[in-house]
């Protein structure tokens, strides 16, 4: 029980540490925790040019494997199905893009240790 409390305190500390980042580069966050019937996008966000889906991964330290691995087939075709209905619902005249943020959390302070941030992380190609 503790273990899913402290997975969920970290995804959301992680949603927070990206949506700053977001802020910080020129992003405006317009949604977060979008959901739809097939799945959820963490953060949407736009600057003057990209609509970006954005799928935050956060792990401790501890984790054996890239966060961005998580991001496996299935959870991509769940994001752009998502990212289709929330186009069809708001008019954006910007090119979608799907982002990947890997935040890495130290266990004990709760800290961020590492953010990466990958642009265009994934396509369409061959989901569509």
């Amino acid at each position: 029980r503790k273990m899913m409390s402290d997975r969920l305190s970290r995804g959301k500390l992680g949603e927070d540490i990206t949506a700053d980042y977001l802020c910080k580069n020129d992003f405006e966050v317009v949604a977060r925790n979008y959901h739809s019937r097939y799945g959820e996008i963490d953060i949407i966000a736009k600057n003057s040019e990209f609509i970006a889906f954005v799928e935050v991964k956060a792990r401790n330290e501890k984790a054996l494997e890239r966060p961005a691995a998580a991001v496996t087939s299935a959870k991509r075709r769940k994001i752009i199905q998502t990212a289709l209905i929330f186009l069809s619902e708001f008019e954006y005249d910007l090119q979608p893009r799907f982002d990947v943020c890997e935040i890495t959390i130290d266990n004990r302070t709760n800290m961020l240790i590492e953010l990466n941030y990958i642009e265009n992380a994934f396509d369409t190609e061959g989901f569509l």
